[in-house]
């Protein structure tokens, strides 16, 4: 496995950050990045990821934007626009403002290495761990939940996703053709 490192916030990223979180109450990702740290280490990861090819992304940063996605009730292609804009969520991942993010297909196939590797537990045992390292939760509580449903959650939203965007694409070929004929 040869994933970018889990890198700490930059500078700039930060000062930004909380420069735009003072003005509201402050962000669920920041809070994760600030109250947990690195909660997905890559090496929890690491059979299910190669060790050839080129570097991608941190599985670790990929389990977190899952984790915050499900939270938002986004989709794939929404919670690529919050990495790539949101100044939270940069700043959760320990990304340079400039950073560009990456194609939502990255999550999608995150999530498929998971369910391939039997690791699709592997997410929410790590969170509940922390959370309850922390204090924040008690073990034996209502907070266990069964992680196939977090996924299939998230794969439903993708399918609505690319059904509605095929409902737009066929609508404007009518449209198209309508004028031309």
């Amino acid at each position: 496995m040869q994933p970018r490192p889990w890198p700490k916030v930059p500078e700039l990223t930060a000062q930004v950050a909380r420069a735009v979180a003072a003005r509201g109450p402050y962000p669920l990702a920041m809070r994760v990045r600030d109250e947990l740290g690195e909660l997905f280490a890559d090496a929890e990861f690491a059979e299910a990821f190669e060790a050839r090819g080129r570097p991608g992304w941190s599985p670790g940063q990929l389990a977190l934007v899952t984790v915050l996605q499900f939270a938002e009730n986004l989709t794939d292609r929404a919670a690529v626009h919050r990495v790539r804009y949101g100044m939270d969520l940069k700043y959760a991942l320990g990304l340079e403002l400039d950073d560009p993010g990456f194609d939502a297909s990255v999550l999608s196939e995150f999530r498929t290495r998971l369910v391939k590797h039997g690791m699709e537990e592997k997410v929410l045992d790590l969170l509940l761990t922390a959370l309850k390292d922390r204090g924040l939760v008690k073990a034996g509580g209502r907070q266990r939940t069964d992680s196939t449903r977090v996924l299939a959650a998230v794969r439903d939203l993708n399918r609505l996703e690319l059904a509605g965007e095929t409902l737009r694409a066929a609508l404007e070929a009518l449209a198209c053709a309508a004028r031309t004929g």
